[in-house]
């Protein structure tokens, strides 16, 4: 099983496409397709029928899936964009920020 370097509940901002520059929380990570859906990001117009859920119809707006290579972790310390890394801390296998050295 392959391992993301961003995870659910992560704050990162898009560095590449179409929405460059935005900032988000990550609401789900696709580990087959390396995709990641940000909150407020990449919407995309979706078309929808009728029905008992919905019962007017209409064109609504998505969140669309973002590939992980064009995301980048926000550090919540110094709030700017910055590499992951690993490493065994207090005998536990951590994720911290390579710009604060602060675990995440």
């Amino acid at each position: 099983m392959k391992k993301l370097k961003i995870k659910t509940g992560d704050t990162v901002k898009i560095v590449a496409g179409d929405h460059k520059g935005t900032e988000g929380k990550v609401l789900r990570v696709d580990i087959e397709k390396n995709k990641a859906i940000v909150e407020g990001a990449n919407l995309v117009s979706k078309h929808e029928k009728p029905s008992a859920k919905n019962p007017q119809g209409g064109i609504t707006k998505k969140e669309a899936p973002i590939h992980i290579s064009n995301l980048a972790l926000i550090d919540s310390k110094s709030g700017e964009t910055t590499k992951v890394g690993y490493e065994v801390r207090d005998g536990k296998k951590v994720r911290f920020s390579k710009k604060s050295n602060e675990v995440i």
